[in-house]
C-alpha cells in the first residue's frame, strides 16, 4: 500500500514515468539497506554492492550539485523542473530511500530485542552475512597484485582496531547528533564499515534506536541533516576513487570487511564459552551458514539496474 501510494504520487506530480518491476526492485534493496545499517557490524553499502546497485547510487548521490535550487529561487519552475529531473535520479532515490526508511523504522525494535536477548544466535547470522558479501566484494578484482594485497592488509589492520574500541561516553545533544549522522553515514554507504557499530562507539546507537522507535521528530530531522551533508560530501570522493581506482579501493574495502568479522566473532566467544553442550555450536554455525546462503543467493537474484 505505502508503495503504491508513493508511486501514485510520483505521476501526479510528473516527475518521471513509473516501470512498477523496477520500482519494487529497487524498494526492496532499500529495505535491506535499511535493515542492514540498523545492525552493528553489517553495512548497507554491503547490501548495495551485492544486489548490483552500489556504483549507481554512490554516481546519483555524486551528481547532486544543487544546481536547480537557482531557478527556484528566480521563480522559473519549468528550469527548476528541467534541472532537478537532470540531477536527481528519481527513479533511484525514491524506493530507495522508502525501503530504508520503513526498514529502519519497523526493524530497529526487534533488532535490539534479539540482539539483547539471543546474541550469539544474531552475531552468528551477522557473521554469515560478512563473510559471504566478503567473498562477493572478491569476485569484483579481475587481478590480484601485490598493491592490492597490500591496502587489503591496511584495511585489515585498521578495521580489527576499530571494532575493538570501546564505545565513547558523550551526551545526545542536537549538536552532537548532527556531527554523528555526518560521520557514520560515511561508514553506511562503504562496504564493509558499519555505520550502525560507529553510532555505538559515538554512543549514539542505542539511542537513536529508541528515538526512532518512539518518533522523536527533533532528533531524526537533525542526525538526517548531518547525515545529508556528510553523505553529499562524502560520495564525491568515494565516486572518483571508485571511477580512477576501482579494484585498489575494492582490495582495500575487502580488507576492511575482514578486519570486522572480529565484532561478531568475540561476541560469538563470549557466549559460547561457558556452554556445557556442543548443541548451541552447532545451532550457531548453521545459523552462520544460513546468512551466508541468504547473501549468495540475494546477490544471484539481483542484476544492476541500468
Amino acid at each position: 500500500m505505502i508503495v503504491v501510494n508513493y508511486i501514485d504520487v510520483i505521476k501526479r506530480i510528473g516527475i518521471m514515468k513509473v516501470d512498477i518491476e523496477e520500482f519494487f526492485l529497487i524498494f526492496i534493496r532499500g529495505f535491506c539497506m535499511g535493515c542492514a545499517d540498523a545492525i552493528p557490524g553489517v553495512s548497507g553499502g554491503t547490501i548495495a554492492l551485492i544486489t548490483g546497485i552500489y556504483d549507481r547510487l554512490v554516481h546519483g548521490i555524486g551528481r547532486i550539485k544543487f544546481d536547480f535550487m537557482k531557478p527556484l529561487l528566480q521563480g522559473n519552475l519549468s528550469e527548476f523542473k528541467d534541472k532537478l529531473i537532470d540531477e536527481i535520479d528519481f527513479k533511484l532515490f525514491v524506493p530507495l530511500l522508502s525501503g530504508i526508511g520503513i526498514a529502519l523504522v519497523t526493524l530497529s525494535k526487534l533488532i535490539s530485542y534479539l540482539m539483547e536477548v539471543y546474541p550469539v544466535y544474531t552475531f552468528a547470522f551477522f557473521l554469515g552475512l560478512i563473510l559471504a558479501s566478503t567473498y562477493i566484494l572478491y569476485t569484483h578484482i579481475v587481478k590480484i597484485s601485490v598493491k592490492i594485497a597490500i591496502v587489503s592488509m591496511v584495511g585489515f589492520v585498521l578495521a580489527y582496531i576499530f571494532v575493538g574500541l570501546n564505545p565513547i561516553s558523550t551526551n545526545h545533544s542536537l549538536t552532537v547528533l548532527f556531527f554523528s549522522g555526518m560521520i557514520a553515514i560515511c561508514a553506511m554507504i562503504l562496504p564493509g564499515i558499519s555505520g550502525a557499530f560507529l553510532l555505538l562507539l559515538l554512543g549514539q546507537y542505542e539511542y537513536m534506536i529508541n528515538a526512532l522507535h518512539d518518533f522523536h521528530l527533533t532528533e531524526i530531522v537533525t542526525f538526517c541533516v548531518g547525515a545529508a551533508i556528510g553523505i553529499l560530501s562524502f560520495s564525491k570522493l568515494l565516486d572518483y576513487l571508485l571511477e580512477n581506482y576501482k579494484e585498489i579501493t575494492m582490495g582495500f574495502l575487502i580488507g576492511v570487511m575482514v578486519g570486522t568479522l572480529r565484532l561478531p566473532y568475540d561476541r560469538i566467544q563470549d557466549g559460547l564459552i561457558n556452554s556445557p553442550n556442543f548443541t548451541p555450536l552447532i545451532i550457531t554455525f548453521i545459523i552462520a551458514l544460513i546468512g551466508f546462503i541468504f547473501i549468495i543467493l540475494l546477490e544471484k537474484k539481483f542484476k544492476i539496474v541500468d
